[in-house]
Formats: structure tokens, C-alpha cells, sequence
């Protein structure tokens, strides 16, 4: 009987330790985990920002959900500035700027910029307007943009994205919004259960959203995201 008990006795120790080493262990593991999926879910954020802000350059608002967006990404243009030569120190101590540059139409004006062959430098200053494709000037011509929604470690899952055309600011001016966003539950499935849970109980009582979150149509923010 006395070496039943202290058998018992033994492997009661043995959990006991287990389970302070796993107590301790748990939100370490939780946390380096946690780190991998937030770094790649922010960089899924960050293109979505990216592409956002080049729909609104071209069309003046924020495509209104995903699907647009991705569309915008695969067959979109936005503009682009070819620059040919540049200008020099003293030419722009005499005040000579870009704009002024390319609209230079007679030596006598020129020469007020030290330009003593207007010919010769418009012939090598040039400043010209092309239109080029979204995905390429973006992401580059090897970029998959069907996937720019989709959330890692997620089995599935996709951004929400969301805009609005006018949000009237306190200074009374209009102005486009969005947000993307991806939550906890989301992006961190498969994770400690119990972590995730104190993650969204400390979202909730700080009264901030349960996840990763880029730009916000409630408020105006710069297009920042939480992280920053």
C-alpha cells in the first residue's frame, strides 16, 4: 500500500510540474505564434492599402469591397510621370521649378534660369504623363491579385474590406473612407483557445476592435492601421 501511495504521490508531482511548466509555456508559444500570423496578415493589410489608395488616385473613391478591388488590381490603370533629365542646383536657386520647366516657351524666359539653349535642355527635359497598369506598377507583373483578400492560417477566409464615398468630417468637408479588417478568431484559429479569448475580452474592454484593422470609415485616420 505504501508504495501505491507514493506512486500516486509521484506522478501527482509529475502533472503538478507539467502543468506549471505548460502555465508558463502556453502564453509563450501563443504569443510567437501569434507573431508569425500578425506580420502576415499586416502585410495582406498593407497591399490593400496600397491598392486602395491608387483606386481612389484614379478614380477619386475607394473601391467598395473586395471584389472591386481586386478587379481594379487586375485590369486597372492609374497615371504615371516619365522624368527625362533633371534640374541643376543653380537652376533652382534662380527659382525654377518642374512645372515652370515644361512650360518654357521662349529664351528670353529661359534665361532668367541661366538656360542659354532652351532647345538643347527641352530636348532633354521632359516631363510626360503614361498610363500603366495597376498590378505591374504596384505589385509587379507577377503578383497573384485574386489572393489579396485572403487571410493566412485561415482555411479560407477573406478580408473584409469596406468604403465610403462621403464622410463628413468636423470641418465640414467630404471625404472617401475605407477599412479591412481580419479578427482574432479568424486569423489565429487553431491557436490556444483560452488565449484568443483574453485577447478579445482585452479588445472589448479597451473598446477596440478584436483583430487586425487598416484605415476606418467611422473616423478619419490616415489609412492607419492598429498596428502602427
Amino acid at each position: 500500500m505504501k508504495n501505491v501511495f507514493l506512486g500516486l504521490l509521484a506522478a501527482a508531482s509529475v502533472l503538478l510540474a507539467y502543468m506549471c511548466y505548460r502555465s508558463v509555456m502556453n502564453p509563450i508559444e501563443f504569443d510567437e505564434q501569434k507573431a508569425i500570423r500578425d506580420e502576415a496578415v499586416i502585410q495582406k493589410l498593407m497591399n490593400i492599402r496600397k491598392a486602395q489608395i491608387a483606386h481612389k488616385e484614379a478614380t477619386s473613391v475607394y473601391a467598395k469591397d473586395l471584389n472591386s478591388l481586386i478587379d481594379f488590381v487586375n485590369n486597372g490603370s492609374i497615371p504615371n510621370i516619365v522624368k527625362v533629365g533633371e534640374l541643376t542646383d543653380d537652376q533652382m536657386k534662380a527659382g525654377l521649378t518642374e512645372e515652370i520647366a515644361v512650360a518654357l516657351s521662349s529664351q528670353d524666359e529661359a534665361n532668367k534660369y541661366g538656360i542659354h539653349d532652351l532647345d538643347s535642355f527641352m530636348a532633354n527635359f521632359r516631363r510626360d504623363t503614361v498610363l500603366v497598369k495597376v498590378k505591374e506598377s504596384i505589385f509587379g507583373k507577377d503578383f497573384d491579385a485574386n489572393t489579396l483578400g485572403d487571410v493566412p492560417f485561415s482555411d479560407g477566409k477573406k478580408i473584409t474590406v469596406e468604403a465610403v464615398d462621403k464622410f463628413m468630417t468636423s470641418s465640414n468637408l467630404e471625404v472617401p473612407l475605407f477599412q479591412a479588417y481580419v479578427s482574432y478568431n479568424d486569423y489565429l484559429q487553431g491557436l490556444n483557445k483560452q488565449e484568443i479569448i483574453n485577447l478579445n475580452e482585452e479588445a472589448k474592454t479597451r473598446k477596440k476592435y478584436a483583430g487586425l484593422k487598416v484605415g476606418d470609415t467611422s473616423s478619419p485616420n490616415n489609412n492607419a492601421g492598429n498596428w502602427e
